[in-house]
């Protein structure tokens, strides 16, 4: 007798989504598949994981990048010259955030939000609160090659949407660490207008996973 195969719905984290509307193409469902095998098999590692907790130390523990420093060394052979990439270009964005002692780590929420038919999993890796009042929730891109504005539109559109929850009173924003360039929402951009777009590419992205079952 045949074990049915168990039914995966739809799903996605906002870095994959944001991925999915920057591809054009053929490439677009073999990304979908990708991430459907890689849900049904429970797999996945981040290569970043290491990088991004010695950066929170360093703004935790306002150690301008000794953390970091640490890492570079810490980190596996085969992660070495990632690593001699990326520690620099994140130590130059700690060093954009001013004097860290008026500057405080906070942890945002995750939401699982609907674009369209697709539950979307925002989830900033990590959010800041500055003396002045100000807040940020932070999206750190590592990408080799630059993210497509496509991307960049998806990734902080959808996490000021639900900044209420994730959390309130911040501004989302998107860094791009190897160009040392950081993102904001543009006040020229229409919200109704990302709205609708962002509807149909995640109903473009739910029909892939389903023909991919």
């Amino acid at each position: 007798m045949t074990t049915p195969t168990p039914t995966l719905n739809p799903y996605v984290t906002l870095l994959g989504f944001a991925r999915y509307v920057g591809r054009t193409g053929p490439s677009r469902a073999s990304f979908v598949g990708g991430l459907r095998r890689q849900r049904a098999s429970h797999s996945g590692f981040n290569p970043h994981s290491s990088l991004l907790k010695a950066l929170k130390a360093d703004i935790q523990f306002r150690t301008e990048g000794t953390h970091l420093d640490q890492v570079r060394t810490a980190v596996k052979d085969r992660w070495r010259p990632l690593y001699n990439v990326l520690v620099p270009a994140t130590k130059a964005y700690l060093w954009t955030l001013g004097d860290l002692s008026e500057c405080e780590l906070v942890r945002p929420q995750e939401v699982v939000a609907f674009v369209g038919p697709l539950p979307v999993k925002i989830n900033p890796q990590f959010g800041l609160r500055y003396a002045d009042g100000r807040a940020e929730a932070v999206r750190l891109l590592f990408d080799e090659e630059r993210p497509p504005r496509e991307a960049i539109l998806a990734t902080l559109h959808l996490t000021q949407r639900h900044m209420d929850d994730v959390l309130p009173g911040a501004e989302a924003v998107v860094v791009d660490v190897r160009r040392g360039e950081v993102h904001r929402t543009d006040e020229l951009t229409k919200p109704e207008q990302l709205e609708q777009w962002l509807a149909g590419e995640a109903a473009a992205f739910a029909a892939t996973w389903n023909a991919a079952a």
